[in-house]
């Protein structure tokens, strides 16, 4: 009995202090290790209210959805003067880039979610969650408006009107169907947990009609076929467990139709893999090929019925027609309808993404952010402010720019125009003379003086280099985390602002401008390898790729106590192999 109570004293402690646990080694069959670091912090570990703000009032702040962004912002949030009200129909954070796992049994629905009361539940700062969809907001009033749709609930019918002093979307975004004929019915989508089920459950009813003894050899070919289209990381990855899947698990329990078999990756441009290197496209095709997955490239879908699936060849437009068993669809992503309805509202119905400036706020509304997928950033030109660049840099009035005013500025122009780093540093361009040199294709003297004209000649080419980020977890995390990050400096940056100088205004910017930083991206292409582009031009595949790849999700996971169940599940898969109940 004594020893029980130890126990369960120790079980207590452990779930209350996360920061027992710094390191979780794991070793593995083939005898080596990972080590995955806790990146829990000791300032959410504090349960103690904040009595200096007691009589003050504190501002709302609304966070609509608790997907990768909105819950970085709610980890990164410590400021206790906020009153967070977090509203979202999904009361978990869900890590995503695991779904092409769960949809096959190698990991389990729930290792890889977290409840959002549990995130947020030791946190200084007031959370509270309600369970609900907004599908209304109102700028002007500064009002949002959301139903519950749990069952039951006496109030799925009526509106919860909430407000708010400051109001961040974070609700992510829908799977794209380009608005073709049967998508929406007949096609899986890989978006949510759900669909990860939904998949799980199709594949092993499929197998299981496919064994019934009244059908044809024609009639097994067709149920068998799974096609996936879209040839980008999420697709790849999923044709790639169900690869594995089948030859390593299913094959063994349904002997009798492993010949019937057959896997289709569709992809709309010439290859797959398009925004990965180029070495690792070639691998990855090779790869495929040799699995025996058929890829069919510059196929563009047109038309999905109940039974077949259609494509168009884009380069001769020949028409083709397929029948399948599951078609999974993974092309990109939609705005939502609460989204498309804000943007109308806001003048910017004709966009596919929130429109944001460089700081995540909303253009035209002060105090509403957008992150995640469902916004895009705006970022301004050089051109559209190079006359006030050009006279805020020229302090003495003289009308033209000297090398030593123009390198006053330089990293402010910089901060400001990230576009403009870009391109000197490709350039390997250091000073005005250097750009001089660039654009003239001559030599140039030190002491050289320029004109509006020829600052305009000298950056002209500066703005080639903006691109929109990608609609990445890891986007949409850094995203969060700087918003929190702002919100946690408010009152000390209205007072002493830290960004760059307002080229059109007087004075500095409160905050330095979001900038994205790429950590690098993966690959899984089954068979126990993965395909990695990190920074620095670095390529690695292979076996050793794959072990860093647990590595890395492993400790991306939100917790401890997910990152112990998927492991745990990794192990379980090498073990016994993936679960084929479909349940």
């Amino acid at each position: 009995m004594e020893k029980m109570t130890v126990f369960k004293r120790f079980s207590r402690n452990f779930r209350e202090n996360s920061s027992l646990a710094k390191a979780l080694v794991v070793f593995t069959i083939s005898g080596g290790g990972l080590v995955a670091y806790s990146e829990a912090r000791a300032e959410e570990l504090s349960n103690i209210p904040d009595s200096s703000e007691a009589g003050d009032k504190k501002k709302r702040v609304v966070v609509l959805g608790t997907g990768w962004a909105g819950t970085s912002f709610l980890k990164s949030l410590k400021d206790p003067s906020y009153d967070v009200q977090v509203i979202s129909p999904r009361n978990y954070f869900a890590f995503t880039p695991l779904l092409p796992s769960v949809t096959c049994g190698t990991v389990e629905p729930r290792s890889i979610v977290e409840p959002i009361r549990r995130i947020v539940r030791k946190k200084k700062v007031d959370v509270h969650y309600w369970e609900a969809e907004c599908f209304k907001i109102d700028s002007q009033n500064k009002k949002v408006y959301c139903r519950s749709y749990l069952a039951g609930c006496p109030t799925d019918e009526e509106e919860i009107v909430v407000d708010y002093d400051y109001l961040v979307i974070a609700v992510g975004a829908r799977a794209n169907t380009f608005n073709i004929p049967g998508v929406s019915e007949n096609c899986h989508f890989l978006k949510e947990i759900e669909d990860a089920q939904k998949i799980r459950r199709t594949i092993v009813e499929c197998f299981e009609q496919a064994s019934l003894p009244n059908l044809s050899d024609d009639e097994r070919k067709k149920i068998l076929h799974f096609v996936v289209v879209g040839g980008g990381p999420t697709g790849v990855e999923f044709a790639a467990e169900l690869h594995d899947y089948v030859n390593e698990d299913l094959v063994k329990l349904y002997p009798k139709v492993k010949e019937a078999v057959k896997i289709t990756l569709l992809e709309a441009t010439d290859h797959i893999l398009n925004m990965f290197d180029k070495r690792i496209t070639a691998f990855a095709e090779d790869k495929f090929k040799r699995d025996g997955i058929d890829i069919k490239t510059g196929a563009m879908v047109v038309k999905v019925t109940d039974k077949e699936i259609s494509t168009k060849e884009v380069k001769n437009g020949g028409l083709s027609t397929m029948p399948y068993g599951m078609v999974v669809w993974s092309t990109g992503i939609g705005t939502r309808p609460v989204i498309m309805d804000f943007m109308k509202q806001i003048g910017q119905g004709k966009r596919r993404a929130l429109a944001t400036d460089e700081w995540l706020r909303v253009e035209g509304c002060d105090s509403i952010y957008a992150i995640g997928d469902c916004a895009t950033i705006n970022q301004r030109s050089v051109m559209e402010d190079i006359w006030a660049i050009f006279q805020k840099a020229d302090k003495d009035n003289s009308g033209t720019l000297t090398v030593k005013e123009f390198q006053e500025v330089l990293d402010d122009i910089c901060e400001r125009y990230p576009q403009v780093e870009l391109y000197l540093k490709n350039k390997q361009l250091y000073n005005l003379v250097d750009l001089l040199k660039d654009s003239r294709g001559d030599s140039v003297k030190e002491s050289v003086e320029v004109n509006l004209d020829e600052f305009k000649l000298v950056l002209s080419q500066v703005d080639s280099k903006m691109k929109n980020l990608p609609a990445t977890a890891q986007v949409a995390a850094q995203q969060g985390s700087y918003l929190a990050d702002c919100f946690n400096r408010m009152e000390k940056c209205e007072k002493n602002p830290e960004g760059p100088l307002r080229f059109r205004g007087e004075g500095r910017h409160r905050f330095r401008p979001f900038r994205y930083k790429h950590l690098g991206q993966f690959a899984p292409l089954g068979g126990e390898q993965t395909a990695a582009q990190l920074p620095g031009d670095w390529i690695s595949i292979g076996h050793s790729t794959q072990w860093l790849w647990y590595s890395v999700y492993a400790s991306k996971l939100v917790s401890w106590r997910t990152r112990m169940l998927v492991i745990s599940d990794w192990m379980r898969r090498f073990i016994f192999g993936r679960d084929s109940s479909g349940i």
